[in-house]
């Protein structure tokens, strides 16, 4: 994996756009403080290299639509690579599940799913079932308060650490 060399002006444009998407090109040069066309130019560099992915909206779903959120442990039975392919295409079909994990450690997957609520969840988990996408065993975790769910990511203490170890 190639990683591309930021300095802390990329850093900053990366933490103002994470937080405001829809940032004018003139505010962003401002708040990093260099003028626009450089600003420009770096930003254009980075979503060239992959590092910015898209520009998407945060939606507060809860103010338009009953939701319940539940987390998933799942283990297969089995543990071949086609057995995790399996199950790893089934899921990604699946607008509930909005987002799965592979993880090490005593189950193989967790998943974040959103229905509108637990009979709408378990009628989701049956289909599954029926599916025989190779599901052994799942826990179910109902979210019942949301304590921290930000989209922001800690990009300058992540590349903080790097450069101290």
């Amino acid at each position: 994996m190639t990683s591309i060399k930021l300095d802390p002006i990329d850093i900053r444009i990366l933490d103002e756009i994470q937080r405001e998407g829809r940032i004018t090109k003139l505010a962003l040069a401002e708040r990093v403080g260099i003028s626009p066309t450089p600003c420009w130019t770096r930003l254009r560099r980075l979503e060239k290299a992959g590092v910015i992915t898209g520009y998407h909206a945060r939606i507060a779903l809860r103010l338009i639509a009953p939701i319940t959120t539940v987390l998933m442990e799942v283990t297969l039975g089995a543990h071949k690579q086609a057995d995790f392919e399996r199950f790893e295409r089934a899921i990604k079909t699946l607008p509930e599940v909005v987002a799965c994990w592979s993880v090490g450690g005593g189950v193989d997957y967790v998943l974040k799913v959103m229905t509108r609520d637990i009979d709408a969840y378990q009628r989701l988990v049956d289909d599954l079932l029926q599916r025989e996408i190779g599901i052994d065993r799942y826990f179910t975790y109902i979210v019942t308060k949301t304590v921290k769910d930000d989209a922001v990511l800690p990009v300058a203490e992540l590349l903080t650490d790097a450069d101290n170890s």
